[in-house]
């Protein structure tokens, strides 16, 4: 089977972005492939993030870019964020070429673009020079029209109810 090496966005205010993207990471192993998730402005000392260490017993290269975000944690240097995510992008176009990865997973990435950690010209380059039989996915709210016209698929999580409107706060094993 010839490997297309699509582009897949996972977007929209609703509850699932990562959850999709992490089981089709866990579909991928299981078929064979070479993964790499990497997250951003995600902070798995603190929550735990059980989802990176499944990945990781199963084989996948898991990385952790722009830990926090501002919004989230005020003691959090959006400055710092902003120098960090660039960097993060070379250190992937590095792995990338080097590692020959099946299916990379850019999980929060889009937040980058939208909280202006990122240009978006940065994101599009690295989309369109990724390797051409390399799975590419990028999660997070506010995909932006011209990421979204390079992808092939592009799924809208919409929130319609959530329990945090009842001010229940998140569980571990759900939420995180």
């Amino acid at each position: 089977m010839k490997k297309l090496g699509l582009i897949h966005i996972y977007t929209g205010d609703g509850k699932g972005k990562t959850t999709s993207a992490v089981g089709l990471a866990v579909r991928a192993l299981g078929s064979g492939f070479k993964v790499c998730y990497c997250s951003f402005h995600k902070r798995p000392e603190k929550y735990g993030y059980a989802e990176m260490e499944s990945l990781k017993k199963l084989g996948a290269t898991v990385l952790n870019f722009a830990k926090g975000h501002p919004h989230l944690d005020k003691s959090i240097d959006g400055e710092q964020i902003k120098k960090e995510v660039p960097e993060a992008i070379e250190i992937l176009r590095e792995k990338v070429a080097s590692e020959h990865y099946d299916l990379l997973i850019m999980d929060e990435i889009l937040i980058s673009v939208r909280d202006q950690y990122l240009d978006e010209s940065v994101l599009l380059d690295f989309i369109k020079s990724k390797p051409a039989n390399m799975e590419l996915v990028m999660t997070g709210r506010a995909a932006t029209d011209n990421i979204m016209e390079l992808a092939d698929y592009v799924t809208f999580c919409k929130k319609l109810k959530h329990p945090y409107d009842r001010k229940i706060r998140s569980r571990k094993g759900i939420e995180y």
